[in-house]
């Protein structure tokens, strides 16, 4: 029996999505086109393939402060990690998929390696290339996936094609750069080029023979990092230093694109499966469903001889009348408005904000913990109101603080409360004082949600205010 081993690679951040994609909470982790989130997609999306091929659970790569939100995601998804792998930095997808075939070497699996962030609207058709693909992967192919374009795009790298190899499966020629115009529709004429979807499926093996003759400083690297790395409760943490010192290198650049020069070694199978990496708003108008003016709307919207906007409401009513190919997405706390002609663009604002030091790029409004998630809802000269959604069972670490002290008002379930060498509880309508200098925890031992309202008040507010004595989450870095 074969066994396929998905490895989802989760590094990305998605700026191009701002507002609704945060460095903290990126595209992977948000839901754009159905109920799920892409990565609870991309993890779902093997679930069809043929019997005999034994799917094992997904393998995840990604950087150490998503780590909680990919756990939990795959967790309630019903697709529960096989292992989670933490990228100390970020170093491209060469390592990244270097470290997932030295997790898996000693039982050499087939590997089929997604990014996290894109969508497939037709899982059968990438079901079905994926079995097509597969037997030669086994045999010590590399294959990757050619989305067979309809349109001539410049955003994407292309494949130039060759022979059948089989029905379904053709040899692949050429990696190509992303075109200019003109050369772009010269490809979609000839039907020979195919745009790259980042997708390859190949031997844990192989991939180390590639790496270790293509860019043996990749390899060296990337194997002390994960030699030296240690287990951190679900997660496999690699070294810092060894993986830092790794260069960053695509899987394209480092192995594909030399590779594919050495004929018969890589294979392409056409993909026509209503692929998109959503690299813009732009592209999630595209694969959205529209109504008969052309608005892809999500939300409480309303469109007055409005037309082919992309209309996005999340907190408020959001009304258009009389505008065409206009992007606007509203949030808790930003709104773009964007022509659709600029959406690339939007990667701009985002670096404003860092320029400016503002948290909007970072974070939302409401920030997850790997407990649960709290709501800034107001702030003044020395005090801020938040609120707080404890997870059942969930605990926050057993911490202090040198200049703030806090109220905690309980809104729905019942709090354990630690205060020094005093514990406690309090349920609903009921609250507790906490001063500064406290030793203090908050736990939800119940089976529902527990909503807190905090109430800080004190001369420093922030978040690295923070000394950490218990934590069963292992975190060092500041934060609730």
């Amino acid at each position: 029996m074969t066994i396929l081993q998905p490895v989802i690679l989760s590094g990305g951040s998605g700026t191009r999505l701002w507002p609704l994609s945060r460095r903290a909470y990126p595209k992977q982790f948000l839901s754009l086109v159905d109920d799920t989130s892409l990565l609870q997609a991309t993890a779902a999306r093997l679930d069809g393939l043929d019997d005999g091929i034994e799917v094992a659970p997904p393998l995840i790569v990604c950087n150490d402060a998503h780590r909680f939100l990919v756990a939990e995601q795959l967790r309630s998804s019903g697709h529960a990690a096989g292992s989670i792998l933490l990228e100390p930095v970020g170093r491209n997808t060469a390592p990244a998929l270097t470290l997932a075939a030295l997790d898996t070497a000693s039982d050499d699996p087939v590997l089929i390696v997604m990014p996290a962030d894109h969508v497939v609207k037709d899982v059968a058709a990438f079901t079905r290339a994926v079995n097509a693909g597969l037997p030669h992967a086994a045999a010590g192919k590399v294959v990757t996936f050619g989305i067979v374009p309809n349109a001539p795009e410049t955003g994407f790298g292309y494949i130039r094609a060759g022979a059948s190899v089989d029905p379904q499966t053709l040899a692949l020629d050429a990696f190509v750069e992303k075109p200019d115009l003109e050369t772009a529709e010269r490809y979609l004429a000839s039907g020979d080029y195919l745009w790259n979807s980042g997708i390859f499926v190949l031997r844990a093996s192989r991939w180390l023979a590639l790496i270790e003759r293509m860019r043996p400083d990749i390899l060296a690297a990337v194997r002390e990092a994960y030699d030296n790395g240690q287990r951190d409760l679900d997660f496999y943490r690699v070294d810092e230093h060894a993986f830092a010192a790794s260069p960053s290198d695509s899987i394209d650049y480092a192995v594909m694109e030399p590779l594919s020069r050495e004929r018969g070694e890589c294979l392409v199978v056409p993909l026509d499966a209503g692929w998109s990496d959503i690299g813009a708003w732009a592209a999630l108008w595209d694969v959205s469903p529209r109504d008969d003016a052309g608005n892809a709307c999500h939300g409480d919207v309303i469109a007055v001889d409005a037309g082919d906007n992309l209309l996005h409401a999340h907190h408020r009513m959001v009304a258009a009348v009389g505008v065409r190919d206009l992007i606007v997405v509203e949030t808790s706390d930003a709104i773009l408005v964007a022509d659709k002609a600029h959406a690339q663009d939007v990667k701009r604002v985002t670096e404003r904000l860092d320029a400016e030091g503002r948290c909007e790029s970072e974070f939302h409004r409401r920030v997850h913990r790997p407990w649960g998630s709290y709501e800034g809802m107001d702030i003044g000269e020395r005090f801020q109101v938040k609120r707080l959604s404890v997870n059942p069972g969930a605990s926050l670490s057993m911490q202090m603080h040198h200049h703030r002290a806090e109220h905690w008002i309980v809104v729905s379930g019942t709090a354990r409360v630690t205060c020094d060498d005093n514990t406690f509880l309090l349920t609903e309508n009921q609250s507790t004082y906490i001063p500064i200098g406290t030793r203090h925890r908050l736990e939800n031992p119940g089976t529902i949600a527990l909503e807190i309202i905090e109430v800080q008040s004190g001369s420093y507010l922030g978040e690295d205010d923070i000394v950490r004595y218990e934590d069963v989450y292992n975190r060092a870095d500041s934060g609730a």
